[in-house]
């Protein structure tokens, strides 16, 4: 489909997400046990049809620019691409983006491509499967310069979206950013099937080429949600397509931890045994996981893991993750590690005192996330008893009384958290 360009946001600080972000990008940060956040939006285009790609983003960019170039190699016939388009000064402008909008904006340049008609923008931390060619035809059919996806939410989340109202033909003739109260939007709630609704943007917009190039250079203004969507409705033939589908702003801790294990209950909102339209990622060629009398229960094992006599309880362990003896894993997301310690380097941890990489012997370990690489030793607590909310620590951090182990953190032997 040449005539669609696919823009995905990846740019923003990430500080939601603190302490994922504190190494790598949003978009980077891992998923699953083997995925990483990028890897969502690009499957959902590539399935869809859609080969052309860019993803913009500027704050620590080095391992998501890493995972692209060594995932997505696209066959030179096809035309199509998967390429990072990070900040960059010109000579009219030296500064960050400053929002969403502005982001595409400073990057129109090299969207003059005249085969591209069609723009959409996507954002990179988002868990949803959706066939964006049926948004397309929509927004054909419909003749709109402006197609805004929405899924329905209760009213108590109402807060957390740009709110739309629409007429009997789906054109969009009302849009609240992230209402204050329910009054401000009560006369755009809908029914739906779990009651009533209210239809919250996605974050997934369709532009035609020329209306947006018009939206971008009229003005400065830095933000889709609050500032751009708003003055389209006001000006362009603007509708809302109507999602359905299960969809989740991956933007906080909280939710992060939420969605990573909801994949471990029996029915899961998201297929991820669906051959037809799998999420792709880097493929490792890692030998399959490795156990040796454990009790795994409710629990996801990536490949390359090794588990010794560990009892796991749902929850997610990642690639090439080392779960020693006695252990014990419940409501935890290890992310696993990058690469396998030799046994010289083993040997010299055990020299050092340095734990080796993975969770050491007789551990317990709950509602916590374990980033890349961290180096737990033997006999240690992180259960957070005290149900500690927030708080931040020498090398952890608890976040909605979730305790982060932090990437390539070190945990000494019998420490408790």
């Amino acid at each position: 489909m040449k005539e669609v360009l696919c823009v995905i946001l990846g740019g923003g600080r990430g500080t939601r997400l603190f302490p994922l972000t504190k190494e790598r990008c949003k978009p980077a940060v891992p998923l699953f046990g083997k995925y990483r956040l990028i890897d969502v939006p690009i499957s959902n285009c590539l399935h869809s049809g859609f080969n052309r790609i860019y993803i913009l983003t500027q704050f620590l960019s080095e391992s998501l620019n890493k995972h692209i170039s060594r995932t997505y190699k696209m066959d030179p016939f096809t035309k199509g691409f998967i390429e990072i388009m990070t900040a960059e000064q010109s000579m009219e402008d030296t500064d960050w983006f400053q929002g969403t909008a502005d982001a595409v904006r400073r990057c129109l340049k090299h969207f003059n491509d005249p085969t591209i008609k069609h723009i959409f923008v996507l954002s990179g931390d988002q868990l949803y499967k959706m066939n964006l060619m049926d948004m397309y035809h929509y927004h054909l059919d419909k003749g709109a310069d402006v197609t805004v996806a929405c899924n329905p939410v209760p009213a108590e989340e109402a807060h957390g979206f740009g709110v739309m109202g629409m007429d009997k033909s789906s054109k969009i003739t009302k849009f609240v950013e992230k209402p204050e109260n329910l009054k401000a939007i009560n006369d755009m709630a809908v029914k739906t099937r779990e009651g009533k609704r209210y239809l919250g943007s996605m974050g997934i917009y369709l532009f035609n080429k020329k209306a947006l190039i018009e939206l971008l250079t009229r003005d400065k203004k830095v933000d889709f949600g609050k500032e751009i969507i708003p003055d389209a409705i006001d000006s362009k033939p603007a509708y809302a397509f109507c999602f359905e589908g299960y969809w989740r702003d991956i933007g906080t801790i909280k939710t992060f931890y939420e969605e990573n294990l909801a994949l471990t209950d029996s029915f899961p909102p998201i297929n991820m045994f669906d051959e037809k339209w799998q999420f792709f990622t880097r493929p490792r060629y890692l030998s399959p996981a490795k156990f040796e009398n454990s009790c795994i229960d409710k629990s996801i094992i990536a490949e390359g893991a090794i588990i010794l006599s560990a009892r796991i309880v749902h929850s997610i362990v990642g690639l090439r993750m080392r779960i020693d003896s006695g252990t014990t894993l419940e409501d935890t997301v290890a992310m696993g590690c990058d690469y396998y310690e030799t046994v010289d380097q083993l040997e010299g941890d055990a020299t050092a005192g340095v734990p080796q990489l993975g969770v050491g012997k007789n551990c317990v370990i709950r509602k916590a996330i374990l980033d890349k690489n961290v180096r737990i030793g033997d006999n240690v607590k992180i259960v957070n008893s005290k149900g500690v909310g927030d708080f931040d620590g020498p090398n952890y951090y608890i976040r909605d009384g979730i305790v982060i182990i932090y990437k390539n953190s070190v945990i000494p032997s019998g420490t408790v958290i």
